[in-house]
Parts: C-alpha cells; sequence; structure tokens
C-alpha cells in the first residue's frame, strides 16, 4: 500500500484527534491551559467539540477505506 497524501493527511488527523480525546477525558485541560497559554485562550478544549472531531477522522478514514486507499 504506497502512502498516498490523503492517507499522510488522515494519519495526523487520526493521531491529532486521538490526543485532543484523550486531554479532554482523561482530565488533562488543566495541564493544555497551564502548557499553551495563548493558544488554550484562542482554542478551548471541550468534550463535544473534540468527540465530533474524532467522528469526522474517523468518518475520513470510512471513506478512504470504502474507496479501497486505505488497505489493513
Amino acid at each position: 500500500m504506497p502512502i498516498t497524501f490523503e492517507i499522510l493527511v488522515f494519519i495526523i488527523l487520526l493521531i491529532d484527534s486521538l490526543a485532543a480525546n484523550a486531554v479532554v477525558w482523561l482530565g488533562g485541560q488543566k495541564w493544555y491551559a497551564h502548557t499553551f497559554k495563548t493558544f488554550s485562550r484562542w482554542f478551548p478544549l471541550a468534550k463535544g467539540w473534540t468527540t465530533w472531531y474524532l467522528i469526522l477522522v474517523l468518518w475520513m478514514g470510512y471513506m478512504l477505506w470504502r474507496s479501497g486507499q486505505l488497505v489493513f
């Protein structure tokens, strides 16, 4: 399976969405706000947004899999 641009973007977004959900659901919001002070004011973490982000990334992976580009 060759790594195409679409698969590379999917993998990067999947890692990012999983990390964002881990921070939100496992109680890392204080760490996030303390470590990324300016960034956290513009992009606050919320359970609803990160969950939708993960769902959209998984949907993108499903579309890649259905088109035959993503093979395990």
